[in-house]
């Protein structure tokens, strides 16, 4: 779950415009990822498995995309090179302790351990917009 004790958190229009692939197989946080990112001005496109999360790859005008390393018995590794091979910049968002192969195939990208506040996830896809 996301640590929400802060909430509700104005963010403006922080990512207004954007148009976010959110990757998580927990539907609750599925859902409050969505509304943090909505709530900062992002359109979300959210799914719970690596192929309906390649599927969305394939619609043009992503510009971030927030994923989980584990989907049930799957990695997300097949998601984020499709978005690497695209040019689509994405953070990891994970409860997972060992993410030792993760960080070694993606060592420039950010890992944002779970739970995290509603703004530090908003600072996550922002700092990816505007890099």
């Amino acid at each position: 779950m996301i640590n929400s004790s802060t909430r509700p958190e104005p963010f403006g229009e922080l990512l207004k415009g954007a148009r976010v692939l959110v990757v998580e197989d927990d539907f609750i946080i599925l859902m409050e990822l969505e509304t943090i990112l909505g709530e900062a001005g992002a359109e979300t496109a959210g799914c719970g498995t690596v192929k309906d999360a390649i599927a969305l790859t394939e619609r043009n005008g992503l510009a971030a995309a927030v994923l989980d390393i584990q989907l049930g018995p799957e990695t997300i590794t097949p998601v984020a090179r499709e978005l690497a091979r695209r040019g689509i910049p994405f953070v990891f968002y994970t409860g997972q302790s060992n993410t030792d192969a993760m960080r070694a195939e993606w060592p420039d990208r950010r890992f944002v351990p779970k739970p995290a506040q509603p703004r530090a996830i908003v600072k996550a896809v922002a700092d990816l917009l505007h890099h």
